[in-house]
């Protein structure tokens, strides 16, 4: 079978977390084959060295900045015209309508279709950054009842700046619809599409599904269109463009969601999330993200002091303030114990990390070692052995992945019951409220206090991650899901019979009508030979 990878990154590594995964996967399913398509890939990006054997192609979008670069839409230049052009901007007014138009959502799908039809023969992205598309947006948030307005004079007022930043953003998200991938050596010739960890990676998919009749399965291991909200908490944008992005993600989620095969969330959690989000409960296989750090050894013996070390963003909604504060009040029971931190600040958070070195001073100013701020670039593996306890104290909730890797070092931890810990974690752990420095506090000092308890739940912890996180799990899950996909889609023929990947497709009929009492001599004469090693 052929697979086609599609991710928003560049060529994925196995150094980073999306890209880990592809390479896992091919790896776990030498019999298909995998085409991988990266948006953000360039002709100077390095090629991960050795290729799984199954990945047979990486597909990029050309020199510069890859496909979501900032000079992309320069380097996809050319320009529409005549009915081509009408045709165009009556499907990009029909979309803007839809993301901010009250009751407008529905026809979202129909004008991204379109739109992505007139794309082809190039031209798209110099229209999309054209002062036409500029009118078209501001004449959509002068619609009575418009989102992100909230009448004139006030805050959310949009001015022409945003509507500048908004078409300049807008036009980025849809270059997608003019990569050089749909003809019958792309993704027309695939018999499934997999879309890593949603978002943009969608836009892709949903036109191969939409043109050529190819399922599309999507994958998330965190839902991008949450981190997307979190994002534009911070984001640099004026209320009006960050509304108007915020509803072209939501509504790209929910037609990802209707038109999938079937989608697979990394955690129950998350699987809740997505059928919030409109996804067909009979389409959701939970399947757990298999991590290579599953068969290394556990951590070793532990320090000699009582340590524990902290992970996660240092952000607001981390919860380093709420650890520092558990500790010092472990101190008073504890006053030998020292405190590891290790995490990244993102950007718009340096203030709130300088309050937090603030306060780890006051914390113990007579102890200067106490609290210790780790580089942000130390490997997990490492803290994780300078320490007894692993502590997770985000409002937001720990990555399942990252809540499974501390497990598997044999360490006890101590996470707020948030997201996916109780599901993750479950009883090998200590789950405490969000926000409640004296609840952690009590949870870190009862666990540090009690070497066997520590050993008990850090070996019982080890075993659960390993046997959710493994990678053979994970691959012979999907292994089944490809099969179970293909084999209750309808086909190319059925969909589009009109199309390339109809006449080429291996499965686009059912295995009966090859099998039919008195018809097989003939119906073998009319297959079209598959190419060698095709799975």
């Amino acid at each position: 079978m052929r697979i086609a990878l599609l991710t928003e990154s560049a060529f994925p590594t196995a150094r980073s977390a999306e890209g880990g995964w592809c390479d896992r996967l091919t790896r776990g399913l030498p019999e298909h084959q995998f085409e991988l398509y990266a948006l953000g890939a360039t002709r100077r990006d390095p090629v991960p060295e050795p290729l799984p054997a199954r990945l047979v192609a990486l597909r990029h979008s050309g020199s510069g900045g890859g496909l979501l670069g900032r000079q992309a839409g320069a380097r996809l230049g050319g320009g529409l015209h005549g009915p081509r052009r009408r045709r165009a901007l009556a499907a990009y007014r029909a979309l803007v309508g839809a993301l901010v138009e009250p009751g407008g959502a529905d026809g979202f799908g129909p004008a991204l279709y379109a739109l992505a039809e007139s794309a082809r023969g190039g031209g798209l992205p110099a229209l999309l950054r054209s002062g036409a598309a500029l009118d078209t947006v501001e004449a959509a948030w002068r619609t009575p009842g418009a989102r992100g307005t909230v009448g004139p004079g006030s805050v959310g007022e949009p001015l022409v700046r945003d509507a500048l930043v908004a078409v300049d953003l807008l036009e980025r998200c849809l270059r997608p619809l003019s990569a050089p991938w749909y003809g019958p050596d792309g993704l027309a010739s695939a018999d499934v599409c997999h879309a890593v960890d949603g978002g943009l990676a969608v836009l892709p998919g949903l036109l191969a599904r939409h043109e050529h009749g190819i399922p599309l399965i999507i994958t998330e291991h965190s839902l991008h269109l949450r981190e997307r909200a979190r994002g534009y908490r911070t984001a640099p944008y004026r209320w009006p463009v960050r509304a108007l992005l915020l509803a072209f993600f939501r509504l790209l989620a929910r037609e990802g969601y209707r038109q999938a095969g079937l989608i697979t969330p990394g955690s129950a959690y998350d699987r809740r999330w997505q059928i919030h989000c409109g996804a067909d409960p009979a389409a959701i296989r939970v399947v757990y993200e298999g991590t290579g750090t599953a068969d290394r050894p556990a951590a070793g013996a532990e320090p000699p002091v009582p340590t524990l070390a902290w992970s996660g963003p240092i952000a607001p909604y981390g919860g380093l303030g709420t650890m520092l504060r558990a500790f010092a009040e472990l101190r008073r029971q504890l006053p030998e114990a020292v405190l590891r931190i290790h995490g990244e600040i993102p950007p718009g958070a340096a203030r709130y990390a300088e309050g937090c070195r603030e306060l780890a001073r006051l914390v113990a100013p007579q102890h200067p070692g106490a609290v210790v701020f780790e580089d942000a670039s130390a490997q997990p593996g490492a803290v994780h052995r300078q320490a007894g306890v692993l502590v997770f104290s985000g409002a937001n909730g720990a990555p399942p992945r990252q809540l499974a890797e501390a497990m598997l070092s044999g360490r006890p931890v101590v996470a707020t019951d948030v997201g996916a810990a109780r599901e993750v974690v479950g009883p090998t752990g200590l789950l405490v409220p969000a926000e409640d420095p004296r609840a952690l506090a009590a949870a870190c000092a009862a666990l540090l206090a009690d070497p066997e308890r520590r050993s008990r739940l850090g070996n019982a912890g080890r075993l659960r991650a390993q046997e959710l996180y493994a990678v053979e799990p994970a691959a012979t899950a999907f292994r089944s899901l490809y099969l179970e996909l293909v084999s209750g889609w309808p086909g190319p023929a059925a969909v589009r019979p009109d199309t390339v990947a109809a006449a080429r497709q291996p499965f686009g009929r059912p295995a009966d009508y090859w099998v039919a009492a008195g018809a097989a001599p003939a119906r073998a004469r009319e297959a079209v030979p598959v190419e060698a090693g095709a799975g």
